[in-house]
C-alpha cells in the first residue's frame, strides 16, 4: 500500500510545485512507482511533468471528484518510467463551490485515491497555495504532510495557521495524519539570511527538519520551462543532486518507521 503525502504551505512561491515534480522524479528514478495529483487548478504540476493541459484526452482530477469519473482512466504516464500525474485543470478553481453540498465533502479525494494507493509506492499531492476545501480534502486523504519553506524574510509567516489547519484535520477528519517534515528551499549558502532561517526552523522544529536542503539553481527554475523534472533536463546539476538525495532521505525515513 503506497504512501500518501501532501505538500502543502498556503503562502506562494516556496518552491511547493517544484518540489512535487522533483521529488516524484527522483523517487521514479530509484525504482519507486510514483503518482503525482496535481490538486492546484494552475496545473503547473501537470505542466511541469510535459502534460498538456489543454489538450487532454483523460478526464482530470476534477472530474474525477465531481463527476465521480474512474481515477484511474485518468492517469497519464511521464517522460520518466514509473512516474504517472493525475492532471489538474482550471476547472477545479469552481469545485470547491460544487462540493458543499456534498456529503462528507472533505473526504471526496480520499475516495478517489483509496482506488489508486495500492498501484503506487508514493502518491505526492501538490495543493494549492491556500487552505480552502481542496486543502483539506488532500490533507484529510494523505498519510502525512511535507512543508516546503523557503530561506527568506517572513519564511515563518503563515506557519502557524497551516499546523492549525493540520491540528484540526487530526482532531475532526484524519486522526493518522503526521508531519512528514519541513524541508528548507531556495538556500544559498552565501547569504547570513539563509543561514540564520534555517537555524530558526530547526530552533522551532528539531528533528521534523529534512536535512536535505533545496538549493537556489538556475538549472531547476529552467527545467520547468522545458516542461521537465531537471533530473531529465541537466542530471548533474545541484537541483538534481538535492532532490535524488530528499528522495533518498524519504525513503530511508519510511524504512525506519516500518521497523
Amino acid at each position: 500500500m503506497g504512501k500518501i503525502i501532501a505538500l502543502a504551505n498556503q503562502k506562494g512561491g516556496v518552491g511547493k510545485t517544484t518540489t512535487a515534480i522533483n521529488l516524484a522524479a527522483s523517487l521514479a528514478t530509484l525504482d519507486k512507482k510514483v503518482l503525482l495529483v496535481d490538486a492546484d487548478p494552475q496545473a503547473n504540476g501537470s505542466s511541469g511533468l510535459g502534460v498538456d493541459i489543454n489538450g487532454l484526452s483523460t478526464s482530470s482530477i476534477y472530474e474525477c471528484m465531481i463527476n465521480g469519473d474512474d481515477p484511474k482512466e485518468a492517469l497519464v504516464p511521464t517522460e520518466v518510467p514509473n512516474l504517472d500525474v493525475l492532471p489538474s485543470h482550471i476547472n477545479l478553481v469552481g469545485a470547491e463551490i460544487e462540493m458543499l453540498k456534498m456529503n462528507n465533502r472533505e473526504k471526496v479525494l480520499k475516495k478517489v485515491l483509496e482506488q489508486l494507493r495500492d498501484s503506487y509506492d508514493f502518491i505526492l499531492i501538490d495543493c494549492s497555495p491556500s487552505l480552502g476545501l481542496i486543502t483539506v480534502n488532500a490533507l484529510t486523504a494523505a498519510d502525512s504532510v511535507m512543508i516546503p519553506v523557503q530561506c527568506e524574510y517572513f519564511a515563518l509567516e503563515g506557519i502557524a495557521k497551516l499546523l492549525n489547519t493540520i491540528k484540526i484535520v487530526k482532531s475532526k477528519l484524519n486522526p493518522n495524519l503526521e508531519i512528514e517534515g519541513f524541508l528548507m528551499t531556495m538556500y544559498d549558502a552565501r547569504l547570513r539570511l539563509a543561514n540564520q532561517v534555517v537555524d530558526d526552523v530547526k530552533k522551532n522544529f528539531g528533528d521534523l527538519v529534512f536535512t536535505t536542503l533545496i538549493q537556489r539553481n538556475v538549472k531547476l527554475t529552467e527545467s520547468t520551462s522545458f516542461s521537465q523534472p531537471v533530473i531529465l533536463y541537466d542530471v548533474e546539476s545541484k537541483g538534481s543532486v538535492n532532490h535524488l538525495q530528499l528522495a533518498k532521505e524519504l525513503i530511508e525515513k519510511q524504512g525506519k518507521k516500518k521497523k
